[in-house]
């Protein structure tokens, strides 16, 4: 399976329509499109239907979940949609794919916060053996969820989670500046950078294993 890898949007419509124009040029069409949160910049499920509108005309499936960044309205959108993964599991050609919203505690108040417990539980419900994982917050002490301080600040029970289930692959972003490609045992964490900067992934799934490569448009 050939997927587009794509978060922290915040609101770049200009970089969507970019990306789908990419995407239509290509010889061989992607089979998924996934997006790991931040659509909008605190903005509103209308707003972030006017941005998914490239992607979603591609007519390739998508699947998203919402940011910290993403207003109220916005999870209530994605479901209006059809492409909603948050505490669900969604099976696209076969394969499952478990997301999970919002972020971890952070010191902002920000808009979808879930506590450590919350984020173990829809892990623990929804997932099975082979699934991957759609997570707007990275897992913690990895590349993909370093600060600028050097500071490690992704999810602990994600990182659990993961050293305990082994997933093939984990989407994540969140961390704006750790775009990178990164190892928990066998699964490959992929933060593909924010596409508001032009970043993306192209991530293959081939016999249960996952490959990647962080892309720029």
């Amino acid at each position: 399976m050939e997927i587009i890898g794509v978060s922290d949007i915040h609101g770049k419509i200009e970089k969507v329509r970019a990306l789908a124009d990419e995407v239509t040029g290509r010889e061989n069409t992607p089979d998924l499109i996934m997006v790991a949160g931040d659509i909008t910049n605190f903005g509103t499920g209308k707003e972030a239907r006017k941005i998914l509108e490239p992607l979603l005309d591609l007519g390739i499936t998508v699947l998203a979940v919402f940011g910290n960044c993403d207003g109220r309205d916005v999870p209530e959108l994605l479901d209006e949609l059809g492409i909603g993964a948050h505490n669900r599991r969604v099976e696209v050609g076969g394969l499952g794919i478990v997301g999970v919203g919002g972020s971890n505690i952070t010191p902002f108040n920000t808009v979808w916060e879930l506590s450590e417990g919350e984020i173990e539980k829809i892990l623990g419900q929804n997932y099975r053996s082979g699934d991957l994982i759609l997570s707007h917050v990275p897992p913690y002490n990895t590349k993909v969820d370093r600060t600028h301080s050097n500071l490690h600040v992704g999810s602990k029970a994600l990182r659990r989670f993961i050293e305990d289930r082994k997933p093939p692959l984990v989407l994540t972003g969140h961390i704006h500046e750790a775009r990178a490609i990164d190892q928990i045992g066998e699964t490959l964490i992929v933060n593909p950078g924010p596409l508001f900067k032009g970043y993306y992934a192209e991530i293959r799934i081939e016999n249960g294993k996952a490959s990647a490569e962080l892309k720029r448009l």
